[in-house]
């Protein structure tokens, strides 16, 4: 019950603060106290970003930093299962990944682990507010819309090709789940709609998602574009939004009208893929969103975001069956990945094109969906696995998650930060927060940890107060 109230708390605090950038007018870019110039670009190590989102919350234990293996035994003792699949070695000396990931192990060279990433404490641990949190870098609820990590990037980089939308993003539909939620760190926030996402749900119909509908001519979808507009009058953006908002709006649909008739639309087009590529791409739609990615990279696009999807209790969101699902969310993202870093390393993009695999959190080992199960955790009794169900990590857990990073400056065949080998499997050595992550991103592209707007009268940084700090010990 205190979950769902908050989670309706954080809904009508975030929706109300939509309806403030609505109105907010233009930001204005702030200077430091005592600089003449403009807070903005410095030298930078990358020019694209690729985030590869684990929706729902990817176990470290059970991925990228695996523990003691335990085997299912109907009636073992849950708290002796650290991870339930054999560990296998990675191109790194010393270094393991969980079972079904060797593909990615094989790419490591490649790129930095990060195994001591640190979630906040937020009150509760919920997918709404650790999601909002790490994609804007801000704790909900905030009074201002904060900008998503891709918005601030288009704006502070605009697009490398005009063509192609600055901020992408692959694989998330707004028909499952908590639909609100996702929305909320979707958002370009208080920079304007231009800079906000343009979504492709399904990567395998991405050319759709750039072309008007089989048998509308060209007159007919200028009408409709047409009657688009007087209906974003008509609507209470109309109403209330300012004319920066409008503006902003104004552009992203032009913008979006430009793609649709410029050569680069191809590259939505999966099917001109060769097929010994697409087949190796083609393990579900995040598969395939990562061949869009790659495809969008070489045609000059800027922030990508390709997610296996939330959708509760789908995916990573194992409450249930955490082991036997894990099976198939790494067969999804092992091959893909891994393709995705040795083709962006071959063709000489991966040099200056950041790739970011990450989570919201971690998982810990819990029975879930048992009427007993929190009765004996509060008598301090052993959880017992009757069912193969009850094998996995299912409890929410943010003391220690990994994150995989790629090219863009940072360093190869690097791992950093540490873990407990004993539960809780916790960060013990160089633990990084998501204002340190962020800004971090931003250091990699040149955008100056000063970058700040002045919103509502008062400085709005890319971290909190400005006081993210990067991750230098990560650069090559």
């Amino acid at each position: 019950m205190t979950n769902r109230w908050n989670r309706r708390e954080f809904l009508q605090k975030t929706s109300a603060a939509t309806l403030a950038a609505m109105a907010a007018s233009a930001p204005l870019p702030s200077l430091l106290s005592g600089c003449t110039k403009k807070i903005g670009q410095t030298n930078g190590t990358a020019d694209t970003v690729i985030l590869l989102w684990m929706a729902g919350g990817m176990a470290h234990t059970e991925t990228f930093d695996p523990k003691r293996y335990t085997p299912f035994e109907k009636g073992m003792e849950g708290n002796r299962v650290l991870s339930t699949f054999k560990s296998h070695p990675t191109v790194l000396d010393g270094i393991h990944f969980s079972e079904g990931l060797q593909s990615i192990g094989k790419v490591m060279d490649k790129g930095t682990l990060i195994r001591s990433y640190v979630a906040a404490d937020l009150g509760h641990i919920l997918h709404s507010r650790h999601q909002y949190n790490w994609h804007t870098c801000y704790e909900p609820p905030q009074t201002v819309a904060a900008p998503h990590i891709g918005a601030w990037i288009a704006k502070e980089l605009g697009p490398k090709n005009p063509v192609i939308p600055a901020f992408i993003d692959i694989g998330q539909r707004f028909t499952v789940g908590e639909a609100e939620e996702l929305k909320a760190f979707h958002t370009a926030g208080f920079l304007g709609n231009e800079y906000g996402p343009f979504f492709i749900p399904d990567p395998s119909q991405g050319l759709e998602s750039v072309r008007p509908p089989v048998g509308m001519d060209a007159k007919r979808f200028e009408r409709r574009n047409q009657l688009y507009n007087d209906l974003i009058s008509n609507s209470a953006f109309g109403e209330f939004g300012s004319d920066y908002q409008k503006e902003s709006l104004r552009r992203s649909m032009e913008q979006a009208y430009m793609l649709l008739n410029s050569p680069e639309s191809k590259a939505f087009n999966l099917s001109t893929e060769p097929k010994e590529s697409f087949d190796i791409y083609n393990t579900g739609r995040f598969g395939l969103g990562c061949l869009l990615a790659r495809r969008l990279t070489e045609q000059g696009a800027r922030f990508i975001s390709v997610t296996t999807e939330y959708e509760p209790f789908f995916g990573w969101d194992t409450h249930e069956n955490g082991h036997t699902r894990l099976v198939d969310m790494k067969k999804m993202i092992d091959g893909p990945i891994a393709q995705l870093i040795k083709d962006l390393d071959k063709s000489g993009h991966l040099d200056r094109t950041l790739i970011i695999l990450a989570s919201e959190f971690s998982r810990d080992m819990m029975v879930e969906g048992r009427p007993d199960a929190k009765v004996q955790e509060q008598v301090n009794q052993p959880e017992i696995l009757s069912d193969m169900k009850f094998y996995g990590m299912h409890r929410h857990f943010t003391d220690g998650c990994s994150v995989l990073m790629f090219g863009g400056g940072i360093k190869r065949g690097f791992a950093y930060g540490k873990t407990a080998d004993e539960r809780p499997c916790k960060t013990i050595e160089n633990p990084i927060k998501i204002d340190g992550l962020h800004q971090t991103i931003y250091h990699a592209l040149g955008i100056s940890p000063d970058t700040q707007y002045e919103i509502e009268k008062r400085p709005f940084y890319t971290t909190p107060d400005g006081k993210g700090k990067a991750v230098m010990d990560l650069f090559a």
